[in-house]
């Protein structure tokens, strides 16, 4: 899902690192997250010509300013078989994260796979290698954007998107029936018809951080509404469930954060 390999000949790697770029920072916005770049150069023990390193950090520092970035360098950081491009975040709590990488391979995967291309001159050359993770590793990504976010997960990425609780057990119908239609749009709802007095379900479901408490009662029950409250605003609105569904929908689909 994350990592994938670009094999390329070496004047091909300023343009596949600059569509990479573009893809991480597209990533992370989705996320309200802006990265920062830093270019890792030649450690003192490494493979391959210098020649070709020298070649390399260009073609990555090129990449960089060709994209708009700036960025620092980590001198001698590099793994021992190329340069490499990281991108760092910076979470809400000041911390900095290494996130995404574009790692290039001078000599390692092309020697082991003995993979080749035909140059102009009809000479047997070895490829460069582009080793991109957007994530850096999934389980690093996903504790980074809990501990960032303090587990306020976005709407559309919450595992529980609204939670439907009913003030009384003779509300719980029309709860059921709430949460059936919720379900069958394809939000992820809980449903929450227990005998726990509506201040207890209402502050659970906060500790969980869900993102829309949905509370039903005799007022909704008449008039075909529900009370949504928002977890990030504390904002209450009592609306039609057609309306409700629709909101959640809109939400979701335009992935706001």
């Amino acid at each position: 899902m994350d990592d994938a390999h670009t094999y390329a000949m070496p004047n091909q790697v300023k343009k596949e690192m600059v569509a990479i770029i573009g893809v991480i920072d597209k990533f992370y916005a989705m996320f309200d997250l802006k990265p920062t770049y830093i270019l890792a150069t030649r450690p003192e023990k490494a493979l391959g010509l210098k020649s070709d390193w020298d070649k390399a950090e260009k073609s990555l520092s090129d990449a960089l300013k060709d994209a708009g970035k700036e960025f620092k360098i980590a001198e001698g950081e590099g793994a021992f078989y190329g340069p490499k491009i990281e991108a760092h975040l910076i979470d809400s709590q000041g911390r900095d994260w290494q996130m995404a990488t574009e790692q290039l391979d001078l000599v390692m995967l092309p020697k082991q796979f003995e993979t080749y291309y035909v140059a102009k001159d009809g000479s047997k050359k070895l490829p460069w290698v582009i080793h991109r993770a957007f994530f850096g590793s999934f389980e690093r990504f996903i504790g980074m954007l809990l501990e960032h976010t303090d587990g306020r997960l976005p709407l559309w990425l919450s595992p529980v998107q609204a939670e439907i609780m009913s003030i009384a057990e003779s509300h719980a119908k029309y709860a059921k029936q709430i949460a059936k239609k919720l379900s069958t749009k394809g939000i992820r709802t809980k449903l929450n018809i227990g005998n726990d007095t509506i201040g207890k379900k209402i502050r659970e479901a906060e500790l969980r951080h869900v993102p829309y408490i949905l509370i039903v009662g005799e007022k909704e029950i008449a008039a075909k509404t529900v009370s949504a409250r928002y977890y990030k605003t504390k904002e209450s609105q009592t609306l039609p469930v057609k309306d409700l569904v629709k909101k959640l929908l809109a939400e979701i689909k335009n992935k706001t954060f």
